[in-house]
C-alpha cells in the first residue's frame, strides 16, 4: 500500500467527504445521502478458494441507514491506474456483503443493495477497459443467454467537467480540482478555499504531488496557520527551494573536502583502501536506509488500517516514538 492509497482512504473515511462523493457522482450534487445517516462497516471479508481462506479488503465502506434499517451499503475503491479485472474484483467485494445478508442471523432482516463506486484518480490517460464482466469472459454463443453480467460504476475524477467538480462541497473538491488541472494544464494552482480536514488533505496532496520532507512542511503549515491549498503549495515551494540551496551547499562542501583529501593522498594503495572503506560504509548506509524505509512503510499501512492518522504523523516526526511502534508491531527486532 503506497502513500496515495493510505491518504485517500484517510480522507474518504470522514462522513462529510464520503457523503459528498456519493451525492455528486450519483445524484448530481443533490443532498440525498446525509452524512449523519452513514455508519462505518468493516472493510475486510474472507473468501475461500481451493480450500484456503483469502482475505479481501475494500478501501472504504459505509452503511446508509434510516433509523436502524440499512438502506444501502456504499463502497469506494480508489484506482490510480486502470485495472482490466476490476469487474471481477468488485463482484467479490459486493458478493461478500450480499452473502452476509443470507446468514441465519440476518435471514429475516430487510435486504438492501450494495453499490460500489470505483474512483479513478489517473489524469494522464482514460480508463480504457470495459465496465462489464461479460466483456472479460470468453463465452460460447450457446451459453450467452444464461451468463449473468455484472457492471461496475467507474468515475474518472480528472475527466469530470468543471461544473461537476464545482458541485463538491467537501475537501474532496480540492483533490478533484488538482487532478483536473493536472490533466488540462499539467500544472496546479491552489485556491483560497478553507480546508476542513487539514492533516488529511495536506498529506494526500503531498503524496499526489510527490513532495519530499512532507512532515516538516505540514508542521510549518500548522505553525503559520495555513488553511488553504494556495498557501500550502506556496509553502511547499518555499521549503523545496530552501532544501535545494542547502543540498547545493552540502554537496559543495563535500566536493571540496573530497578534493582536498584526494590531493593529500600520496600513495594509490592508501587511496584504494580509503575508497573501499567509503564504498563499504555507503553501501551499508544505503541498505540500512532501504530496510528502514520498508519498515516505516509497513508501519504506516498498519496504522492506516486502524485509522490512526495522529500516530502516522507522530511516527514520521518522532524517531523515538516510531521505534517504539516498530517494536510494538514486531517490525523491529
Amino acid at each position: 500500500m503506497n502513500g496515495k492509497d493510505i491518504t485517500q482512504k484517510m480522507l474518504e473515511r470522514y462522513n462529510d467527504v464520503f457523503a459528498d462523493i456519493v451525492n455528486v457522482l450519483l445524484f448530481n450534487g443533490k443532498r440525498i445521502v446525509d452524512e449523519d445517516a452513514l455508519t462505518d462497516t468493516p472493510v475486510d471479508s474472507a473468501l475461500k478458494i481451493d480450500g484456503e481462506i483469502h482475505s479481501q479488503d475494500r478501501d472504504v465502506a459505509k452503511y446508509w441507514k434510516n433509523s436502524q434499517i440499512n438502506i444501502a451499503l456504499f463502497g469506494l475503491e480508489n484506482q490510480t491506474v486502470p485495472d482490466k479485472l476490476m469487474p471481477m474484483r468488485v463482484i467479490g467485494y459486493d458478493g461478500a456483503e450480499y452473502k452476509k445478508q443470507v446468514l441465519e442471523e440476518n435471514r429475516y432482516k430487510k435486504k438492501y443493495p450494495v453499490i460500489t463506486l470505483v474512483l479513478y484518480m489517473g489524469y494522464d490517460r482514460n480508463w480504457k477497459y470495459s465496465n462489464s464482466l461479460l466483456d472479460l469472459l470468453e463465452v460460447d454463443e450457446n451459453l450467452k443467454p444464461y451468463v449473468s453480467d455484472y457492471k461496475i460504476n467507474v468515475f474518472e475524477i480528472a475527466f469530470l467537467d468543471r461544473e461537476k467538480i464545482d458541485l463538491f462541497k467537501s475537501d474532496f473538491r480540492m483533490l478533484a480540482d488538482y487532478l483536473y488541472q493536472m490533466r488540462t494544464t499539467n500544472s496546479y494552482k491552489g485556491d483560497e478555499s478553507n480546508i476542513k480536514h487539514v492533516d488529511e488533505i495536506l498529506m494526500l496532496m503531498s503524496a499526489m504531488s510527490g513532495f519530499k520532507n512532507v512532515e516538516n512542511i505540514i508542521k510549518v503549515a500548522h505553525e503559520r496557520k495555513v488553511s488553504n491549498m494556495k498557501g500550502f503549495f506556496e509553502l511547499a515551494e518555499e521549503k523545496g527551494l530552501e532544501k535545494g540551496l542547502e543540498l547545493g551547499r552540502t554537496e559543495g562542501r563535500e566536493e571540496g573536502l573530497e578534493l582536498g583529501r584526494t590531493e593529500g593522498r600520496e600513495e594509490g594503495l592508501q587511496l584504494g583502501r580509503t575508497e573501499g572503506i567509503e564504498k563499504g560504509l555507503e553501501l551499508g548506509r544505503t541498505e540500512g536506509r532501504e530496510q528502514g524505509a520498508d519498515m516505516v512503510s509497513e508501519l504506516n499501512t498498519i496504522l492506516a488500517r486502524e485509522g490512526n492518522l495522529e500516530k502516522i504523523i507522530k511516527a514520521n516526526t518522532d524517531k523515538i516514538y516510531r521505534n517504539e511502534l516498530l517494536k510494538k508491531y514486531r517490525l523491529l527486532k
